[in-house]
């Protein structure tokens, strides 16, 4: 007999699925793990999943916070995307990032599961924030070396040309969008060796924009998602402190087709809430 799949999705926004809108769903999203986990349980109706991500979580509060409940459900795969608000900080002790992560990912290893990490990618923002792009390499480089020393699944994030497109990301430029998402799902139900229906994404020639218009995107761009994130920063808070985990508990996977178009989301009790 097969053993039954147990999927648990850890991270922040990225494994959420901010910038995949859908209104029926809890959170407002969907996301690419729950578009792995659908195409999985296509497959195998026994399948299982939860999904403990919450946008704007920084390393050491996934661990605190996931990784413990996630190891409780017994999972046979979990995925590990953390990190990534840490890289925007102003201030960063990259070494002790990579050994947090890294004591992080041989806990998961530990319990015998499949692992599946993710490196960054390189998000054009603006050219104010090219630094970035030199601590991402540096991450990237450790979680390939961390990948291949714990023996784990690796989706290499950072090498997929389809991301050079604009239309990959939402309007915040920091999130996939959906087709964004559903490229990542694809990618990595390849990188599981999944049978799926995902197709990539396919775009028309982008109309060329004259610099009045890339000017005023860039404009809307600071007005309506870099000053409420410099805000956020200067407080201390986090867009998902008051959000709880979207599937906190192991449960059949909820396919689109039987969500109809209601917006009523399904309801769960959890720790999170």
């Amino acid at each position: 007999m097969r053993d039954q799949i147990r999927f648990v999705a850890l991270g922040d926004s990225f494994t959420e699925g901010v910038g995949d809108i859908d209104l029926r769903l809890p959170n407002n999203c969907r996301g690419w793990a729950d578009r792995v986990a659908e195409e999985l349980a296509r497959h195998d109706e026994t399948v299982r999943y939860a999904n403990l991500a919450i946008r704007g979580r920084r390393l050491q509060r996934i661990i605190d916070e996931q990784i413990e409940p996630a190891l409780a459900m017994n999972p046979t795969m979990v995925s590990f995307y953390a990190g990534g608000n840490d890289l925007l900080m102003a201030r960063l002790n990259m070494a002790k990032l990579i050994t947090d992560y890294e004591d992080a990912v041989r806990r998961i290893r530990a319990s015998g599961a499949t692992v599946l990490l993710f490196t960054g990618y390189n998000v054009p923002l603006s050219p104010l924030l090219e630094p970035l792009k030199l601590r991402t390499a540096i991450y990237n480089r450790h979680i390939r070396r961390i990948a291949a020393e714990y023996g784990t699944l690796l989706v290499d994030y950072w090498c997929f040309e389809k991301f050079q497109d604009p239309r990959m990301w939402a309007p915040d430029r920091l999130h996939m969008s959906t087709p964004g998402h559903s490229y990542m799902a694809k990618k990595v139900l390849e990188v599981l060796g999944a049978p799926h229906s995902l197709t990539s994404p396919t775009f028309a020639a982008p109309r060329p924009r004259t610099l009045t218009e890339n000017l005023a995107d860039d404009a809307a761009w600071l007005r309506r998602d870099v000053g409420p994130w410099l805000k956020r920063r200067v407080l201390g808070v986090s867009s998902g402190d008051h959000l709880g985990a979207r599937w906190p508990e192991m449960m059949p996977v909820v396919l689109p087709e039987r969500l109809g178009t209601s917006r009523a989301k399904p309801q769960l009790s959890s720790r999170f809430s």
